[in-house]
């Protein structure tokens, strides 16, 4: 018989991870299992079972190859030939951390879920941000392969 957790018995971790010198689509990936819940054993598709994430050094991210100024992202105004493009390199100058945020975003399911669970990313330029009385535990990525993100 399958056991589902009531909403009453979820409890939300801190997580945070420092920015600096990681790969967009990676950091991407362990933002999203653990934002949805992945990484517990309690997980269940339709509910939200996920952590809060702060990161911070958000602008000392990198990607790999020549993608921070070949890359595009789209977006449409709504009106006819309103097709806007930007590369990140553009959009890392405007807003900092948008280019994560958006790589998280298309990690996520659509809909009213995925914009619930959105919200518990929390990205600071610098070192230093306002959620150190949460008592954030620190994920070391430097120490992380792919395989320990079931560990967190």
């Amino acid at each position: 018989m399958t056991k589902f957790v009531k909403n009453s018995e979820i409890k939300s971790n801190w997580y945070e991870i420092d920015a600096k010198n990681a790969v967009v689509g990676r950091l991407a990936t362990i933002i999203s299992k653990i934002i949805r819940g992945k990484n517990k054993n309690t997980y269940t598709p339709h509910m939200d079972h996920g952590d809060f994430v702060v990161v911070k050094n958000i602008e000392l991210i990198k990607f790999t190859g020549k993608k921070f100024q070949n890359k595009k992202y789209y977006r449409h105004t709504g009106y006819p030939g309103g097709i806007k493009e930007i590369t990140p390199e553009k959009l890392s100058e405007k807003k900092p951390g948008e280019v994560l945020k958006l790589a998280v975003k298309r990690m996520l399911p659509s809909g009213v879920l995925g914009k619930k669970q959105l919200t518990k990313l929390k990205i600071y330029a610098g070192s230093k941000h306002p959620h150190s009385a949460q008592n954030p535990k620190l994920i070391d990525l430097s120490k992380m392969n792919s395989k320990n993100i079931a560990r967190i």
